[in-house]
Parts: structure tokens; C-alpha cells; sequence
């Protein structure tokens, strides 16, 4: 069993597709069967067939001992990636790695780029070879006539005339061959000193296409292959600018061949990849010419792997425990060895820096300018991470060049060129992004309009009507487009067979098949690597936002401009504002949580509907009947996408900014308080669209109700995302050193770990002292809490007892182990024990030290009592905690518990001495988006560069919710991380979403609406 050549380790699992796909197998000879593209294979293999059945042959699955031949051999190859096969199939079936190596890509290139700048060479290298290869077999057969003469000779060989004459000649002929072969290792090697001159690109490519192999990992629509890649490697050596000079020629197609990889990957990467894609060609092409160390990398993206860090913290004013903790853990790489004392000897000069507003571009304090540029980027990753994506894009700059962060447009004409009837094109989808207005109008002008072009969406039932339009249009010469192939999965395989299928002999010259999906990994990886793909984002910005809106239909039809006779004030004003407003809750995804829990797709679809209701409210109503089109377009079209609450909320908050009578009567009606963004006076189309050509570029978060923080916050989010997809495509070098390194370095955060567990809560203990109590609910809260957390313990425990196993090789290493090293290795909490666990964002050494204090809590609640000020973020499920206290309420006053609900007080005091006479007093919260303010006890703007604040005591008194009066206090959600999405567990309530806070607020609700103002009960350090 093998595999191609693909950019994928071969292990793969060969499939159930025996049965599935009904593929004939192919019979290449007698006895000999081959099954291409095999998907995951289970019990094909029997596990009852012995190896007298099977031997290393392969007969057809099902087939008895008797029916048997046991010279027939079954092949099959597969295109799986990085597969793990049960030892029970390995032992069955010979594997093969065809994955090909770096050493052997980089010879393959040489031979391609020698054989096109050098010909002669490559040809008389080639001829030298045939020739060794000539004079060896001859070698070998004058060898076997001596030794055949020897033994046939009888008596005294030396009275053998003949044979003496056969041993003459032989010698002299072998002379002859030995004295060629020298001559020829001769040329040889001066042959191969000629070549070695082309190596450098040979080497600078194969580094390149390693860098793509990975790219999966990010996202299974990124699949390239090697046939891609050396097609790609073959135009840059025809186009690239000549030169007799050989240096100056290698240069020139060094530089055509990188930015060509990287304009001709980048067409098909997202937007938020693009970046990343540029910083993985430079670090890699670094590594290799050993400009980078590869331990100062693997730091860079991880932050080293701690789980305890004894030296205090120098200045915990203003430098962060996690920053400095990753400050120490730095000092552990070579160049930094003397970086703590050092730093601490110097806190003002480092002060300073860390309060640089551009602290990328800032020089370090001596003596540490002196740091290369990488190094130096290390330590801003430790002490302002919101500014390492400004620094790397700087640092690709100086080492590439500028056009690798300045990604190429969108072009349709030229991926269409790039293009054959063979092969299709994949518009890969983004959430609010659609192609097909765009595709329509370059059919039409391609000539490809009307009957010529046939659009279908997949779904049930449709994959039969999709093969036969492409039938029908590979013979006629039109175009078919297949929307949605992410919802037709089980056509996936059809579809495949029939790209695989095209022969160019029997298809039109002029038909494309044009295909649209959202990332799915359920797509074939052989269409995907023989596809041209695109990605078509919506634009980015509320200028080029506002500006597609104006210039595409149907806002750039005059009739329908113009269509509210008599009423043109007001729809062009709310028109504008509408799709200000379509513009900004796009631009809102940018900030993460603090824009929308969930990032919603809203597309132009949603903005020219609420547009034409718009248009036909205005003119059916003689005044504008704002109720009905902010209930059509907020909670319909727009809010029809929304499936959050909360969410629903701040774009109905939102709407309400632009759908107002204000907007009609005022002639500039602002957007913002700084006044930069409002709704012009009335104009024509004309001057609309060069009012909106002179906004800003880039927009201020006031325009989206936030402070500046949340820069910060979003700078800090796009930090995380880069590490976390430059780690995933690090599979090969997860280890970041020897094996026997990497295996000491689990050892070790194994064993720190396991010494650090207590023991398992004793839960007949915890019954018998807090039994099953009618007025004491929160007996069975602490009981259930220690149940939770045991299961926790022990799936921890069990987990780093085998990984040490599996290092000695006690035990196999399966995938979950192997996953389990990788998490730990980065410094990540690992998927086994996520499941298991409360949710989380933190890395490795805070989570197990936030695990330790929630364990704590529960001891010494079993010890001492019912704490007076509960923790409220050390529950695994806080639901319960809060249930508790609303249940000692209602059967305390014979309440019925649904009529009630809890009442809030926040104090001013981080702790209190008894408890209080009804409800809990709880702490340990955290607000996002504001402050609070202890002296006023209000809602507050926040401080610069404080993105969360510690909220003191807080008092959750049940109260009956008819006595819960409406005082304009914000309702503030609470979530249990920073992540704030979650779905519905088993018991009803959210896996993140606890309950609704109530605050006072000295300002209007919808001001911190907008700010997404939350309680979180732990943050991500």
C-alpha cells in the first residue's frame, strides 16, 4: 500500500471505499490489482484472515484460503493525510512512504533547472549515467565468464589453452571498462560541480514548497500539489529576466520564482492568512540559511512552556504576571541569558518602552538594541503583544521585501487565464461574501451569457441534475456553475470521478466548471490541487463598504435612485444611513467578542432587500413608519442571521442611530461625537459616491460606540490568531529539537503536573459530613462540584501517566497521546482534558494553577464550611451554584423557584466578614469593554491599555421577579471566558452564557450596549 507523491505522509487509511465507492479495482497483469484513492479502510481487513490467507499477497476482499492465489499482489494508494493505522491492518499490508523528502524535491528541481539553463550537461550527464551503468553490467558479466571458465576447467588450468586465452582477453577488456569508468567519474564529477552552481535555488524551492505542505492544517481548502508546484517552477524559469552571470542569473529567478508562489498561493488564501503565508516564507527560507534559530522560533510562537514561575514580579504596576513570567521563561534561550537581571536593573528605561505608543518601531534600551531583528520581536512578544503583527509585518518587509505584504487584487480575467477546460475553478466562501454577481457579469462579457451559462445549487437531490448539465456543456463549449458544494457532501465522490474522467480529446475547448463551497474538509483533495482557487472577501472598511453599496445595484440604478418622487430627502437620508449602518455591523466582526458573539455573515443580499422596503414603505406611507422598517430590517432581514440575544440586541441598538426622524430633519446628522462620519446634505448619485471617496481610510472605534482599548483587544486577538496558525502548520518540527529533548521535556511537564494533583476529593466523606438537606441546597452543590472535578483529575491523571508509558514504550503511542505531547509542547491545554473540563482559555501553567485554586476552594469548603464570599469563577458549573442559592430562598419563604429571580448590589469592598441574611455574596468577576467606578458606584469609562477591571463583592439576592422594577441600570451578561459564544449543553443552559448582571450606569443604556460591555468570570492568562 502506498501513496503518491503529494505534499502528505503516506500513513493513510485505506478505505471502506472498497465497498462504498464500488470502484472496479484496476488489473494491471495477471494477478496483479490496483485501487487508486482509497479512503479509510476498516473491515475489509477481517480480522479472522490469517496470514496463510494472506501472506504479503492480496486477493479480492471476501475471498476464501482455497480461492486464493497466492501470487496475486493487491495494491492499493491512497491521498489521505497524516493517517494512523491499528497495528492489526499494519500487520496485514507492506507500507510505503512515497511522500517525497526535502532532499529529494531539492535534487528534482536541480534537475529541472539544470535542464533548461544547461541542456549540454543535463544531457551528458544523463549519457554518462547510461554509460556507468553500460560498463558495470559488462563488468559484471566478464566476472561471471571467469568464474564460469574457473569451474569448468578440469585438472591443471594452466594446460587449458582456451581458458587461458578467455582469462587474457577478460583482463584486458576489464582494464578497458576500469580505465572508461575512471574517465567517466571524471567528467562526472566535473558535471556535478557545474550543477552544484544551481543548488541554491534547488534549495531555496524545495524550502518554499515545504512551506505550503501544512497550509491544510489552517484550513483543507489550502491543498496544492506537486505537480502545481513544479508547473509553477517551470514557468518562473521561462519568464524570469536572463543573465549570463550565474549568480545574477539565480538571483533573477529566486525573486520571480518566491513572489510568483506567493501571488499565485495568496489568490487563494483568506485574507487573515496572507500575513501569516508571508511571515512562513521568511522565517523558513531564515531557518534554513541559518539566520534563524529554530528554539528562538518555536519561543516566538509559544512563549515557552512553564507551569510556575517563583520570581516575583519586578513592577506589577505596569507589566502583566503573564508577560513576565514569558519574560523568564525567554531567559532560558542563549541570547537572553542575562535579560532578568538586566531587566530589572533598568525599569524605567523599560517602562518607558512598554508605554511607547509604536513600541515596534522603538529602539530596546541598551545594551539590547543590539539584537537581531527576530530577537528583538521576541521581546516585544513578551512585553506588548498587541504590536507583534505590526512587527511582523515590518520584519517580512526588510527580509522579502514590500510587495509581500501587499497582497496582489482579486482578478477574476486572470484566474479564468490561468485556467483550461480541465480544470475548474473553486471561488472558496467567506461569510458575507458572494460571487456570483461578479461571475455573471464577466460571463456576459466573456460571451458566455444566457444559454451559454448554467448555474445550479447543490443540495438533495440535485447531484444528478449537476452531472448532466456538465455532460451536456462539455460538448456544447458552455459554462456550468455549482453553487454550495459544501452541501452536497455525498457527492463529493461523484463529482471527483467526473473531474478525473475529463480528457481534453473529449471535452469543448471553451467549457469551464466553476464550483463555489465554504471551507469544508469534506471537499476531494484531488479537485481542490488540480482547481484554480480564489477567495472573494467583502471589502474591508466602512469607505469601501459604503462605496460597494453606492456603485452596485440596485443603488447605482438612476430609476430606482430617483424613484421616491416628491420623497427624495427622505429616502436618499435613510438610504444613506442604511447602508452606513450595513457597513458598520460588517466592520464590527473585526473586534471579536466585543463586537458580535458570533460573527454572522451578513451580505449584500440583506442590505438590497431591506433597500427596496425601504423605497416601498416611503412611497406607500405619507409619514416614514419607522416601527415597521426597524422591525423588517433589524429584526427580519438582518436580525433573521442573528441567533444570539445579546447580539440582537446591539444591532437593534445600532439601527436605532440611523433610523430616526433626526437623520431626515437634521442636514448633518452625526454618526459619531467627533462629527468626522454624518449623513450629507441632499445630493446627487454623483456627489454621494465622491463624499464617500473622501472619508478616512482606516476609522476611528468611536464610530462603533467603542474607546480606544478596544484596538488594543482586537491587536491582541489578531497576535493570538497568528500564533495559533503558524503552530499548526509546525507538525514536522512540533519536537523543536531531538527526540531525546522533546521526550525529557514531556517527562518533565508530565511529572510537574502529577506532583501537583491532590488527591481525589473522598465523596463518601463529603456526604456523610454535608448530607442531602432540605434547607441546604448548596450541601448537594459542593457534593456534585467534587463529582465534576474527580472526573477532571482522573482523565488528567490517566492521560500523563500513559504519555510517560509511551515514552519508555510501555505502551502504544496512539493519536490521542501523540495530540496530547503536541498540546503540552507548545504549552496548550490539550483537547482530551478540554472535554473533560470547564471551559477555558488560558495556556498550560495558568490553567493547571487556576485548577489547583478551584480545588482548593472545594477543600476548604469541606474543612472549614460554607465559604461567606463564594468564588463564583471556581465552579465547574456555575448554573448550579446559582440554582442553589435561589432554591434556600424559595423553600426558605415557600416560594414557588420560577417566580423568582436574583436582585444585584455591587459593594465596595473586595471581601466580607458574614454572610448575608438572604443570598450570596460573590466575587472574582471581571468586566470587559468599561470600568467600575467604586466611589460612584457606576459604570465607567476605562483606563488606557487596562482592558479588564476587578469588580469588588457583589450581593445576588432572590427576590420575586414582580418586584424587580426597571431603574435604566445596564443588563450586563455574564460569561464564563472572554470567548463568550457557546451552545446548549445537555441540561438546557449555555456552556458559556451564565445569567444577566444588573448595573448602574450614570449614562444611556445603549452607550455601553455598544461599548459590548460583559462580566467574564475568568480571563485568558
Amino acid at each position: 500500500m502506498a501513496t503518491d507523491d503529494r505534499p502528505t505522509e503516506p500513513g493513510q487509511q485505506v478505505g471502506q471505499e472498497l465497498r462504498e465507492r464500488q470502484q472496479p479495482l484496476r488489473c494491471e497483469a495477471d494477478g496483479l490489482r490496483l485501487h487508486e484513492n482509497a479512503g479509510e479502510l476498516h473491515s475489509v481487513w477481517d480480522s479472522s484472515a490469517d496470514r496463510e490467507r494472506w501472506g504479503r499477497a492480496g486477493p479480492k476482499p471476501g475471498a476464501s484460503a482455497a480461492q486464493t492465489d497466492l501470487q496475486a499482489r493487491l495494491y492499493i494508494t491512497t491521498k489521505l493525510r497524516n493517517p494512523h493505522y491499528l497495528p492489526e491492518l499494519s500487520t496485514k499490508v507492506t507500507l510505503l512512504n512515497f511522500m517525497i523528502t526535502p532532499e529529494g524535491l531539492e535534487d528534482q528541481l536541480l534537475g529541472i533547472v539544470v535542464a533548461k539553463e544547461r541542456p549540454e550537461l543535463e544531457e551528458e550527464r544523463n549519457a554518462l549515467i547510461v554509460q556507468s551503468a553500460a560498463n558495470k553490467k559488462q563488468l559484471k558479466e566478464i566476472e561471471d565468464k571467469i568464474l564460469e571458465t574457473l569451474s569448468a576447467s578440469e585438472g591443471n588450468i594452466l594446460e587449458d589453452e582456451s581458458a587461458i586465452q578467455i582469462l587474457d582477453s577478460s583482463k584486458v577488456l576489464s582494464n578497458e571498462i576500469s580505465k572508461k569508468q575512471k574517465v567517466a567519474e571524471e567528467t562526472e564529477r566535473k558535471i556535478e560541480q557545474s550543477r552544484a552552481g544551481y543548488r541554491p535555488i534547488a534549495a531555496h524551492g524545495s524550502v518554499l514548497f515545504f512551506s505550503i505542505t501544512d497550509l491544510p492544517n489552517i484550513d483543507p481548502m489550502y491543498q496544492y500539489s506537486l505537480a502545481w508546484f513544479v508547473n509553477l517552477f517551470h514557468i518562473s524559469i521561462s519568464e524570469s529576466t536572463k543573465s549570463k552571470h550565474l549568480e545574477r542569473r539565480l538571483r533573477y529567478l529566486t525573486e520571480h520564482f518566491t513572489y510568483n508562489l506567493y501571488c499565485n498561493v495568496c489568490r487563494s488564501l483568506f485574507e487573515k492568512d496572507k500575513l501569516l503565508f508571508s511571515f512562513l516564507l521568511c522565517s523558513n527560507l531564515m531557518v534554513a540559511k541559518q539566520n534563524m534559530d529554530r528554539d528562538e522560533f518555536m519561543f516566538f510562537l509559544t512563549g515557552g512552556v512553564g507551569l510556575e514561575n517563583k520570581v516575583p514580579n519586578p513592577a506589577p504596576s505596569w507589566l502583566s504576571d503573564r508577560s513576565w513570567d514569558e519574560t523568564c521563561r525567554m531567559c532560558d534561550l542563549r541570547a537572553f541569558a542575562k535579560f532578568r537581571a538586566s531587566f530589572s536593573s533598568q525599569l524605567e528605561e523599560w517602562k518607558a518602552y512598554y508605554e511607547q505608543r509604536e513600541p515596534h518601531l522603538a529602539p530596546l534600551p541598551a545594551p539590547w538594541n543590539k539584537l537581531t531583528d527576530f530577537q528583538k520581536m521576541i521581546v516585544l512578544r513578551c512585553l506588548r503583544p498587541d504590536k507583534v503583527v505590526a512587527m511582523v509585518i515590518n520584519f517580512v518587509k526588510n527580509n522579502l521585501g514590500d510587495k509581500f505584504v501587499d497582497p496582489p487584487p482579486f482578478d477574476l480575467t486572470k484566474s479564468y487565464a490561468d485556467s483550461n477546460k480541465c480544470i475548474p475553478l473553486i471561488f472558496v466562501l467567506s461569510p458575507g461574501a458572494d460571487p456570483m454577481a461578479g461571475l455573471l457579469k464577466f460571463a456576459a462579457d466573456s460571451g458566455f451569457g444566457d444559454d451559454k451559462f448554467n448555474a445550479i445549487s447543490l443540495g438533495q437531490g440535485q447531484g444528478p441534475v449537476a452531472s448532466k448539465l456538465i455532460s451536456a456543456a462539455m460538448k456544447d463549449g458552455s459554462w456550468v456553475v455549482l453553487q454550495n458544494c459544501h452541501l452536497a457532501v455525498s457527492w463529493m465522490p461523484a463529482l471527483e470521478k467526473t473531474c478525473e474522467e475529463m480528457n481534453p480529446e473529449h471535452v469543448h475547448q471553451d467549457f469551464r466548471l466553476w464550483l463555489t463551497s465554504y471551507p469544508s474538509p469534506k471537499f476531494p483533495v484531488s479537485v481542490l490541487q488540480n482547481s484554480v482557487k480564489m477567495t472573494n472577501e467583502p471589502p474591508t472598511g466602512l469607505r469601501q463598504n459604503l462605496l460597494q453599496s453606492y456603485i452596485t445595484d440596485p443603488i447605482s440604478d438612476s430609476t430606482f435612485f430617483e424613484g421616491c418622487p416628491g420623497k427624495e430627502l427622505r429616502f436618499e437620508k435613510l438610504l444613506y444611513g442604511l447602508c452606513f449602518f450595513h457597513a458598520l455591523v460588517q466592520e464590527r466582526r473585526k473586534f471579536g467578542p466585543l463586537g458580535w458573539n458570533i460573527p454572522y455573515g451578513f451580505n449584500e443580499s440583506d442590505l438590497r432587500i431591506s433597500i427596496r422596503q425601504l423605497q416601498m414603505f416611503i412611497n406607500e406611507y405619507e409619514e416614514v413608519p419607522f416601527d415597521a422598517i426597524t422591525y423588517l430590517t433589524g429584526q427580519c432581514n438582518y436580525g433573521g442571521r442573528v441567533t444570539d440575544d445579546w447580539d440582537r440586541r446591539c444591532l437593534l441598538a445600532i439601527l436605532s442611530n440611523f433610523y430616526t426622524s433626526e437623520i431626515v430633519n437634521d442636514p448633518k446628522y452625526k454618526f459619531s461625537p467627533s462629527g468626522v462620519y454624518y449623513s450629507p446634505p441632499k445630493s446627487s448619485y454623483e456627489e454621494y459616491v465622491e463624499f464617500i471617496k473622501e472619508l478616512p481610510m482606516s476609522q476611528h472605534p468611536e464610530i462603533f460606540g467603542m474607546d480606544g482599548n478596544v484596538d488594543i483587544s482586537k491587536e491582541l486577538r489578531e497576535t493570538r490568531v497568528l500564533f495559533d496558525s503558524i503552530l499548526l502548520t509546525q507538525s514536522q518540527h512540533s519536537g523543536g529539537g531531538s527526540g531525546h529533548k522533546t521526550e525529557d521535556t514531556l517527562n518533565e511537564i508530565a511529572s510537574d503536573i502529577l506532583s501537583k494533583l491532590p488527591m481525589n476529593f473522598d465523596l463518601e466523606l463529603a456526604i456523610s459530613k454535608y448530607p442531602v438537606c432540605y434547607e441546604e441546597s448548596m450541601n448537594t452543590v459542593l457534593v456534585q462540584e467534587m463529582e465534576r472535578f474527580n472526573r477532571l483529575l482522573e482523565g488528567i491523571r490517566t492521560s500523563l501517566t500513559s504519555l510517560q508509558k509511551a515514552i519508555k514504550g510501555l505502551v502504544v503511542m496512539n493519536p490521542e497521546l501523540e495530540a496530547l505531547a503536541g498540546s503540552l509542547l507548545i504549552g496548550k491545554v490539550p483537547e482530551y482534558w478540554a472535554k473533560r473540563s470547564y471551559p477555558s482559555l488560558k495556556p498550560l501553567g495558568s490553567y493547571v494553577a487556576d485548577l489547583l485554586q478551584r480545588l482548593k476552594l472545594l477543600e476548604d469548603w469541606m474543612d472549614t464550611g460554607k465559604p461567606v464570599v463564594f468564588w463564583i469563577s471556581g465552579f465547574y458549573f456555575t448554573q448550579a451554584f446559582l440554582t442553589g442559592a435561589l432554591q434556600n430562598y424559595a423553600r426558605k419563604y415557600t416560594i414557588p423557584i420560577d417566580k423568582l429571580t436574583f436582585d444585584y448590589k455591587v459593594l465596595s469592598v473586595d471581601d466580607c466578614d458574614k454572610p448575608p441574611e438572604d443570598g450570596v455574596y460573590v466575587k472574582g468577576l471581571f468586566l470587559d469593554g468599561a470600568r467600575w467606578d467604586r466611589e460612584k458606584g457606576v459604570l465607567a469609562e476605562q483606563y488606557p491599555k487596562v482592558l479588564y477591571d476587578s469588580m469588588p463583592v457583589m450581593l445576588l439576592k432572590p427576590a420575586k421577579k414582580s418586584d424587580i422594577k426597571d431603574d435604566g441600570s445596564y443588563r450586563c451578561p455574564l460569561y464564563k471566558t472572554s470567548e463568550r459564544r457557546g451552545v446548549l449543553s445537555t441540561t438546557g443552559h449555555s456552556t458559556n452564557y451564565v445569567l444577566p448582571f444588573q448595573l448602574p450606569t450614570d449614562k444611556p443604556v445603549k452607550y455601553w450596549i455598544l461599548r459590548g460591555v460583559a462580566l467574564l468570570c475568568q480571563l485568558d492568562d
